[in-house]
């Protein structure tokens, strides 16, 4: 394993949840604790520094005890402007990203993107099962900040048409698709809970 006091972990909480009825993703109970609380466990082992993106119940967040920090405007720019905000914020080299409500991802997936990156010298490593993108699990170079800033500038919010102009390594995870499951409306989150008693 790598020095992990040269990466900075962002939990992305900062989407507006439209289908959960606005309710807010990270805060939303899964087994009798937050959904950002799993995924606070699975990324704190494999970084230096680990922080929340949020835009709204910011003193909620900051209860976990990890910094919480805002998108740089506050119009709900999607994944990317969380990931610029992070990078904005972050001292290190390199940034592990994964959403707040994918409560089955763990440390050892997350090493796969860290290390994928790393062994190939690609700009971003991208999460894939079968042959679907998850793009906002990735392990991203730092140094991409000012394209990324130039992009969100443009108008631009899509996050693969933003990679695919990068050197992105994907890292299967086609065995274990079910390490994707996002919780977007409560009947996921109930269904979710039932299918891993």
């Amino acid at each position: 394993m790598d020095n992990k006091e040269t990466i900075t972990g962002v939990i992305l909480a900062g989407g507006l949840a439209r289908r959960m009825g606005h309710q807010d993703k990270g805060l939303v109970s899964f087994k009798g604790q937050p959904l950002i609380s799993y995924a606070i466990a699975a990324m704190r082992p494999a970084v230096g520094v680990l922080v929340i993106n949020a835009n709204r119940n910011v003193g909620d967040y900051q209860k976990f005890g990890l910094p919480v920090i805002s998108d740089q405007t506050s119009s709900f720019d999607g994944p990317l402007a969380g990931v610029l905000t992070a990078m904005s914020y972050s001292q290190t080299e390199e940034l592990l990203v994964m959403p707040c409500d994918s409560p089955l991802m763990g440390t050892g997936h997350l090493q796969q993107l860290l290390d994928a990156r790393r062994d190939n010298n690609a700009d971003i490593a991208v999460a894939v099962a079968d042959g679907r993108w998850h793009p906002v699990f990735l392990a991203i170079k730092a140094s991409l900040k000012t394209d990324l800033q130039r992009y969100l500038a443009d108008g631009h919010r899509k996050v693969e048409t933003w990679l695919v102009r990068h050197h992105v390594v994907p890292v299967d995870f086609s065995h274990q698709p079910g390490l994707f499951m996002n919780i977007n409306t409560m009947a996921e989150l109930v269904n979710l809970e039932n299918q891993s008693v």
